[in-house]
């Protein structure tokens, strides 16, 4: 409970110390008084002196005169001297009080207008003084605050102890210099957190006399400073637990100046710029934005990296570095590249063991030409009848049917054979040949014509022959076994050139298409013995030639295939395009 004493210590000892001042009012006006009590005792006592004294008889009516004129006179001037400094005197005075009550008006106005609170204990911890920001910011008047010993009315319930630990702190004059953070309650029950402030109070003698404290409400600035923390703390830890290696750096005159790392990127490269340089790419001095992927020695692993120019806190232009690992997703790759050549492998073997009766159909006629000529040669060798010419002509043609299957043979080969694939600028018109070449033996064991539109002269185009040369075969193939119960007996294999693309169509009259939303599903097929791989596979082909393969029905019946294949381009750059392709 407060104290029944509501008289603070404070203001008694100032109001003691402006009674003292005051006192000196009364000085100057006591002396004119005590002068004038003497001038009128002293001009009594003359008067007396005139009657009695022997010297006033020996001594003229004149003389006597003007020595009462001079007495007189002197203390005229003691008065006249005596009001003069009381007129300065009064005067000064005037003028300090004034200036005194402007002081105060103007401390009083700073007082009310500041949003700090003020608050003064005395030594014995009662409230002495209060200014209207305190009592605004717990909600209580001063009246009901001053001269108040503790437990105070915006303590908060139940906390007690904590609050008198915290005011034996201050009036100890043990509270650190940056403040102490407190709780406190208004007259409405609302509570707030608060930073006080104390230094001592001294007199004006220099000795103290109570504690000044100050306090400023910090309720909101602390919610949005614990929203920032948790917000960084909540950002930080999603950068420390990202598998992207993140880093910071800024070009200064002696290097590169490491600002942030994250937990990945210290992992992989300690907390040193080298992993940062490692990854760079060769970009340093260069302020761009770039993505690429770069193979680090220090990790011994790939990264996919992206690379941003950013303003930092400071107003520097730096790099932020996003470093993520594709190690296993190149090896996945590779993986997977080495399993789709298997399988354009696989695919061209099961071509060639379709073919495989009509190759040695087709073999077998240069054979057999070969061995009649020969036996041929012989027999005229024998009858002894032969001639230089006809033997010529036997052997030349029977070279001719070698060099033929020999052709056929190495078509057979090269289609066959595992290679790397390759894109380079080749002419349309071999691929074309090679493939018309080996539809054609199917073709004509169901007396079907491949008809050939072609440009002239036939573009280049940027590809793997051995690939495109598998897709346009498997797409001939198709429309052939189409076309087998056609009455229409003509395949159209139609090229045009749409720079910078080559649109090549194969065009069947053969049953159409069923399910064409199904048509390059894995494992789907039309025919009962497919496998149903053979147009997926030509689709990915295309497409990792930057193409697009698509099939439409044909007006006049039957299917139409399409696939584009980017155009060479001319050859002085065809050189520089293929290293990069293969660097």
């Amino acid at each position: 409970m407060a104290s029944s004493n509501r008289k603070s210590l404070i203001p008694t000892t100032f109001y003691e110390h402006a009674r003292h001042s005051r006192r000196l009012y009364w000085l100057t006006p006591a002396i004119v008084l005590v002068l004038y009590l003497c001038v009128m005792g002293a001009f009594i006592w003359l008067q007396r002196l005139q009657s009695d004294s022997v010297m006033f008889v020996t001594i003229d009516q004149e003389t006597r005169q003007q020595r009462l004129m001079m007495v007189v006179f002197a203390l005229s001037l003691v008065i006249v001297f005596s009001l003069l400094a009381l007129w300065r005197y009064t005067r000064f005075r005037t003028q300090a009080e004034a200036a005194l009550i402007a002081e105060t008006g103007f401390r009083r106005a700073m007082e009310n207008s500041m949003s700090t609170g003020m608050r003064v204990f005395d030594m014995q911890g009662r409230i002495a003084y209060v200014n209207p920001a305190f009592c605004r910011m717990i909600g209580w008047n001063e009246a009901d605050l001053i001269g108040r010993t503790a437990p105070f009315p915006y303590w908060l319930p139940g906390r007690h102890d904590h609050h008198r630990e915290t005011l034996a702190q201050l009036l100890s004059g043990r509270t650190p210099s940056s403040g102490l953070e407190i709780e406190a309650q208004r007259r409405d029950g609302s509570r707030f957190t608060a930073r006080m402030y104390v230094s001592p109070l001294r007199d004006p003698k220099g000795e103290q006399i109570g504690w000044m404290t100050s306090m400023t409400d910090i309720t909101e600035p602390k919610r949005i400073r614990e929203a920032l923390t948790a917000a960084h703390e909540r950002f930080m830890t999603v950068l420390e637990g990202l598998d992207d290696a993140i880093s910071v750096v800024a070009d200064t005159p002696e290097g590169l100046e490491l600002l942030f790392a994250n937990r990945t990127y210290r992992r992989l490269f300690g907390a040193q710029t080298g992993g940062h340089s490692e990854l760079l790419g060769g970009r340093l001095g260069r302020f761009t934005d770039e993505t690429m992927e770069l193979f680090s020695p220090t990790a011994q692993r790939w990264f996919e990296v992206h690379h941003r120019m950013l303003a930092w806190t400071d107003s520097r232009r730096v790099r932020l570095q996003v470093a993520r690992d594709i190690t296993e997703r190149r090896k996945h790759e590779e993986e997977s590249r080495i399993q789709q050549e298997k399988a354009q492998l696989t695919s061209r073997l099961t071509t060639m063991g379709e073919m495989a009766s009509s190759l040695a159909h087709e073999l077998n006629q240069p054979l057999t030409a070969i061995s009649n000529y020969n036996m041929a040669a012989v027999a005229m060798l024998k009858s002894g009848k032969a001639s230089t010419e006809s033997l010529i002509q036997a052997l030349e043609k029977a070279s001719q049917q070698a060099e033929r299957a020999g052709k056929i043979i190495s078509r057979i080969r090269e289609f066959v054979k595992r290679s790397e694939p390759r894109r380079q600028a080749v002419g349309l018109g071999r691929i074309v040949e090679n493939a018309v070449g080996f539809a054609d033996i199917d073709a004509r064991k169901r007396s079907i014509e491949i008809v050939q539109n072609l440009p002239d002269p036939m573009p280049e185009v940027l590809a793997d022959p051995i690939l495109i040369e598998q897709v346009l075969l498997n797409l001939l193939k198709n429309g052939v076994e189409a076309m087998e119960h056609s009455e229409c007996r003509s395949l159209h294999l139609r090229i045009t050139d749409q720079p910078p693309l080559v649109e090549i169509a194969v065009i069947d009259h053969g049953h159409g298409l069923r399910n064409p939303e199904r048509l390059f599903e894995p494992f789907y097929s039309t025919k009962s013995e497919g496998l149903g791989m053979g147009l997926n596979i030509c689709r990915t082909i295309i497409e990792s030639h930057h193409g697009r393969l698509w099939a439409s029905p044909n007006p006049e019946g039957g299917t139409i295939f399409r696939f584009t294949l980017p155009k060479a381009p001319p050859r002085s750059q065809t050189t520089d395009i293929t290293e990069e392709q293969h660097a």
